[in-house]
């Protein structure tokens, strides 16, 4: 008995398109749509919907600057933020993103500083602040350190100078605040700079 490959493959391949094939879900709608600029979609604020072609719009807008670089892409389902929303600096270096789940932010957000560096971490869930966040100066120095419950604070919370020094350091609990949350010094500390502000 002789096989020809050429059908032995044929078959293998369906066999395998078959078994490959997905249940929908509203990522794999995505993963179909339609890439769009995003100044021919439409905001209906009164129903919260982004639109494109009258319809609730599905897929990715997207925003170029003058030298034709993405500036912003966003994700939508049926018309809801759902999925990847990313801004970029020029050259398409990234400054910010994050995910929405059904029009709320949720998961990790990160944003960056122009020089690359990480500029804040922050988590989300169902919209709302949650678990340790973080920031950083430009140069990379840790700069706040706080920790959030359903979007307030709750626990330890913590900033510090450019060199280290921590200048804010008190638990938040209950809706009351422990500890010293803001020092203002009236003098200046050796290898620091007394900046004013207005």
């Amino acid at each position: 008995m002789q096989f020809d490959s050429s059908n032995i493959f044929i078959t293998a391949l369906f066999s395998f398109l078959l078994s490959c094939n997905p249940v929908a879900t509203n990522n794999s709608e995505i993963k179909k749509s339609q890439l769009v600029d995003k100044s021919l979609t439409q905001l209906f604020s009164n129903k919260g919907l982004v639109y494109y072609l009258d319809e609730p719009f599905t897929g990715i807008t997207f925003l170029l600057n003058q030298s034709g670089d993405t500036t912003e892409k966003t994700t939508y389902l049926k018309g809801i933020k759902h999925g990847s929303f990313k801004k970029f600096f020029n050259q398409n270096r990234i400054s910010y993103s994050c995910n929405y789940l059904k029009g709320k932010i949720d998961g990790e957000v990160l944003s960056y500083w122009s020089n690359g560096k990480l500029r804040s971490q922050n988590t989300f869930t169902d919209g709302k602040l949650n678990g340790i966040q973080k920031e950083w100066y430009k140069s990379g120095v840790l700069f706040k350190e706080l920790t959030y419950l359903k979007g307030k604070e709750n626990g330890m919370q913590r900033a510090y100078r450019e060199n280290g020094k921590i200048y804010s350091n008190y638990e938040a609990k209950n809706g009351r605040i422990f500890g010293l949350k803001r020092a203002n010094l009236c003098y200046e500390l050796e290898d620091e700079v007394v900046q004013y502000s207005n």
